[in-house]
């Protein structure tokens, strides 16, 4: 995972359930594809397997879930791009990025 991630960054995402109880988690990494319209937003990383994540997910629904980084990995926008990781992106509460929908 260390072409989408780096370790890191990934070290720096809570564990899995960490941030049940908080209201307005903070969305830590962006992932994206430049060549279609899906985006995913990591609140929190499985420190277990450095696979599964749980964030918020824009695609063909809008919605809070879990996802694999593995299978991120492998998806391809229509011109075959692979998805990216948001650079500039900063740490962002999850309420400020709905609003910008």
């Amino acid at each position: 995972m260390d072409t989408l991630i780096p370790k890191e960054i990934l070290d720096t995402i809570p564990d899995l359930y960490c941030s049940t109880d908080t209201t307005d988690p903070l969305c830590r990494v962006k992932l994206f594809t430049p060549d279609a319209n899906w985006t995913w937003y990591i609140i929190e990383h499985s420190k277990e397997d450095n696979v599964i994540c749980y964030g918020y997910v824009q695609g063909l629904e809008n919605e809070l879930g879990y996802f694999s980084l593995e299978e991120i990995a492998d998806v391809r926008g229509r011109m075959n791009l692979p998805v990216e990781r948001d650079m500039c992106f900063k740490p962002t509460p999850l309420s400020k990025i709905k609003n910008t929908e």
